[in-house]
């Protein structure tokens, strides 16, 4: 027991004033609180709930049944896990701030560009960037942090947003199979199917996203494809 409390973390609720604290496995706590299906016997050490897990201080029958309406253990484990907070371990932080950095990276890659040559920059750069800028990462959302990550590395690099308007036109007969992926890219505002049988769609895209997309739709039609900027926003 000693060895499995070391590599254990603390998953903890407060309810109806008192603290309830559980040993888990921090990583598979952590899968598990997402929704993995993973068996509830797997991700706890111990089938015990806790008021002060380090004093060894357990929660009694009258506690568990005012603060879950239930004394099943198990079922009790799971809502504190998924309702409360799980720790975290040192190296999973760092992991955790890693994956948002790159979030963070390819969210500027797929919505900005360097106005100089109009294509956007490699996510690799803006990387290097934000690593230059010194710019610090959070665990908030990654789509809130883009702007003040873009306002930190402008100093570092040419960019700026920059939303277009396309107008494509697919010609040939895999054009009803390009819609969808259309649509995956931005939004559709207006289509229209040509007398030859093509299909023309206006299109609002991410600047940055605008080449991925022209290679997407060129490997579907087999180059079979206009695209023309009528707008940039």
């Amino acid at each position: 027991m000693a060895n499995e409390a070391e590599k254990s973390v603390i998953a903890k609720l407060k309810r109806e004033g008192k603290n309830f604290e559980i040993l888990v496995y921090p990583e598979k706590a952590l899968e598990y609180k997402k929704g993995k299906p993973i068996p509830i016997n797997d991700v706890i050490v111990v089938e015990e709930i806790f008021t002060d897990s380090k004093k060894g201080l357990r929660a009694s029958e009258g506690d568990l049944e005012r603060g879950f309406g239930t004394l099943e253990k198990l079922e009790i484990c799971k809502t504190i896990i998924k309702d409360g907070d799980v720790q975290q371990t040192a190296d999973m932080l760092r992991k955790g701030l890693e994956e948002r950095r790159k979030q963070v990276a390819h969210l500027i890659h797929r919505s900005c560009i360097d106005p100089v040559t109009g294509k956007p920059h490699p996510q690799q750069r803006i990387e290097n960037a934000i690593t230059e800028a010194k710019v610090r990462i959070t665990d908030e959302d990654a789509e809130k942090q883009v702007k003040d990550v873009i306002d930190s590395i402008k100093r570092i690099i040419p960019i700026k947003f920059e939303t277009r308007v396309l107008s494509i036109t697919i010609h040939g007969p895999t054009a009803s199979k390009c819609f969808q992926t259309l649509k995956q890219y931005g939004t559709v505002s207006k289509e229209r199917w040509l007398n030859d049988g093509s299909l023309n769609v206006i299109l609002e895209i991410p600047a940055g996203l605008q080449e991925e997309l022209e290679i997407d739709l060129n490997r579907l039609t087999k180059g079979h494809i206009e695209t023309e900027i009528v707008e940039k926003r």
